[in-house]
């Protein structure tokens, strides 16, 4: 029997910013961080930031204490735990790195409705200085990817290998930036993409969109985000054979009275706390 994956991107999608500008804005390093772009890769740029950080005398425990006030929408929260209530397997692909995560999930207490975290490993090393490294080690080979993927990640490739596990199921894939623009070209007829509305995903898609060959449901806010997720999965859950049609029955949600969008549009991280 088929089940649903719902894959989400982190930043800009999940919470409501960059989740490596807030750290470098709220600790004061916004300067740096800015000289310093021009010449690095991103991601190498935020291990770097990291160092800095480190040798100013910020702690690993204050960049914790960032993340937990890092903004995100009220209505955010309850829509994955709604998606997770009926039924659907839930992950994540993200440009971010594993400690941003697990710290933010940890602390919106949603842990465990994860299943895997596709991301650029981090860890506190043994002098208390935070190490980024890339999910691909482009220092090494290129991912290979054409498409406006960074090269220490192409979610495609995540994406492709997802579908080669679990080919049974269905995907809703949502996501904001120009990375998650590849992830929507592997998808297939029966799936859908959700891009954030005005933001470069969404830009990409719009300018050809015969190019998707899932459906696609586009969103402005977590307020839209809920509506529009909760949505897909209960048209995906009325027209297929899901074993989620009990769960999608008893949640408390109110999706029968939610209009129908308007547009028809390295190794896997198992999640640890």
């Amino acid at each position: 029997m088929e089940g649903i994956l719902a894959i989400f991107d982190f930043d800009k999608t999940i919470i409501d910013v960059d989740s490596d500008n807030w750290v470098v804005d709220e600790l004061g390093f916004t300067e740096l961080f800015n000289e310093l772009l021009p010449t690095l890769p991103w991601n190498t740029l935020m291990d770097t930031m990291m160092k800095r950080m480190h040798e100013q005398g910020v702690t690993i425990d204050q960049i914790a204490d960032v993340l937990t006030r890092i903004p995100i929408h009220p209505r955010v929260v309850p829509a994955i735990k709604s998606a997770h209530s009926l039924g659907c397997d839930l992950r994540i692909v993200s440009d971010a790195n594993t400690f941003f995560i697990e710290t933010i999930l940890n602390h919106l207490g949603l842990s465990d409705y994860f299943s895997e975290i596709n991301t650029n490993p981090s860890y506190v090393d043994e002098e208390g200085r935070l190490r980024i490294l890339p999910h691909h080690d482009f220092t090494k080979s290129s991912h290979g990817c054409c498409n406006p993927c960074p090269p220490n990640m192409c979610k495609g490739t995540v994406i492709k290998r997802i579908l080669s596990e679990e080919g049974n199921k269905k995907i809703v894939y949502l996501g904001d930036g120009s990375g998650d623009y590849c992830p929507s070209l592997k998808l297939r007829d029966g799936d859908h993409v959700l891009p954030r509305k005005d933001f470069p995903a969404w830009d990409l898609i719009s300018t050809n969109p015969s190019l998707i060959r899932a459906k696609i449901h586009e969103w402005s806010d977590g307020a839209d985000l809920e509506r529009v997720l909760l949505t897909t999965i209960q048209d995906m859950i009325l027209k297929g054979d899901y074993n989620t049609m009990s769960q999608f029955l008893s949640v408390d949600c109110k999706l029968e009275t939610m209009p129908m969008s308007s547009h028809d549009l390295p190794k896997p991280l198992p999640v640890r706390f």
